[in-house]
């Protein structure tokens, strides 16, 4: 059987698609993915067999290429790093396909992070990106911001079932339903990030109340305080 790859393609523009996965994805068969994934590597999949899926069709699509895949590649590039918000789907390709290798990218996180100036190593990362019950999760974020962490989260955009979408509208009243003063809570959020359609918004949580925003959206709760290593002088001072 050929090989299988699961790559990280960025969070949208293709400058951001490492140059590891660029050599997987021009030298491969096989390419599926989603619309929005395979825009970002277009200039890499030209000639190629490529299949453009959705959550509803992508498992007939897996079906129908394991049976003809034979000796070739078969690439499937998820937006941001194949290792976040991604693992129900990657526990699906390793019960498909067995042997799958995994090669990671930039997340949206990780710029989001950046361009908040908030350190990741000090600070929560949670997504409620999940078909799975989100409650523990929830209970998560709150912990998170009581503890006084600043935290960097996914949204869950559900427009067909309101009682599981849980986007920043939705956040904000439930962070005030239970306590917060979001009127006080400085937050960030980023549309498209990295492309040309990028926007972005800073204010406070209350704000976010009755504003929508896209499932291509991440948000940061930023509780950073500088730390900087001046504060520890008795380290290498006598």
């Amino acid at each position: 059987m050929g090989k299988v790859f699961a790559v990280g393609v960025g969070p949208g523009s293709p400058k951001y698609v490492t140059e590891v996965v660029n050599d997987i994805v021009k030298n491969c068969d096989i390419v599926v993915g989603y619309k929005y994934t395979l825009k970002t590597i277009e200039h890499l999949i030209k000639g190629k067999e490529v299949y453009e899926i959705t959550m509803n069709d992508q498992e007939r699509s897996y079906q129908k290429i394991l049976p003809e895949l034979g000796n070739r590649t078969l690439v499937i590039p998820f937006t941001g790093d194949v290792n976040f918000s991604e693992s129900e789907v990657v526990d699906r390709l390793i019960e498909i396909f067995g042997e799958i290798e995994v090669i990671p990218g930039i997340s949206s996180i990780q710029v989001a992070a950046s361009r908040a100036k908030v350190p990741l190593d000090k600070s929560k990362v949670i997504t409620m990106h999940v078909t799975t019950p989100i409650e523990d999760k929830k209970l998560e974020l709150q912990k998170a911001l009581i503890d006084g962490h600043s935290v960097v989260l996914v949204p869950r955009p559900w427009p067909k079932q309101p009682d599981k979408h849980f986007m920043q509208s939705e956040i904000a009243i439930y962070l005030r339903e239970h306590g917060f003063d979001t009127g006080k809570m400085k937050v960030h959020v980023y549309e498209a990030i990295t492309t040309e359609n990028e926007t972005s918004f800073v204010g406070t949580v209350k704000d976010l109340e009755g504003k929508e925003f896209s499932d291509l959206s991440v948000m940061v709760f930023n509780q950073t305080n500088l730390d900087s290593y001046m504060n520890y002088r008795w380290q290498w001072e006598n």
